[in-house]
């Protein structure tokens, strides 16, 4: 168990200094030196990779199945974030990864009117694809 380099590709540093890993899974497997310790994976289909992870049922350009499970994943793996080298992924590392990154930054500190701006200036360009994923980035219930 380790932390994630500054730098490293889609490494982000939350505003408290925390750092996680937005990945896209169609990139293909990870050398062992990448492979996060916790991995929280947003896709249709059952996601597992080797070692520790969670799957949420989220189809693409959509929202999550179950969004209270959904936000209830993500606190588990920001709070992993702190003494482990956690990674988030979708298909493309876009839309949904991007979503929960959103969220994420929110629990660091960013204020949800700000969160789609923060990721997409820390993390991706064109992070968050849809107006649902803004939303839900702006107005999920962090607190369930």
């Amino acid at each position: 168990m380790g932390s994630w380099e500054a730098g490293q590709d889609g490494v982000v540093t939350l505003p408290d200094g925390r750092l996680i890993r937005g990945r896209a899974l169609r990139a293909g497997a990870l050398t062992p030196d990448l492979e996060p310790d916790f991995g929280l994976y947003l896709t249709s289909r059952p996601h597992a990779e080797r070692g520790e992870s969670r799957w949420i049922r989220w189809p693409d350009f959509r929202l999550p199945r179950e969004q209270s499970e959904a936000i209830t994943a993500l606190r588990d793996a920001y709070e992993r974030s702190l003494r482990m080298r956690v990674e988030i992924g979708c298909d493309g590392g876009k839309g949904r990864t991007g979503t929960a990154i959103a969220i994420l930054a929110r629990y660091a500190g960013v204020p949800a009117e700000d969160a789609v701006t923060w990721v997409r200036v820390n993390y991706r360009a064109g992070a968050i694809e849809t107006p649902w994923q803004r939303r839900f980035a702006h107005r999920a219930r962090l607190w369930i």
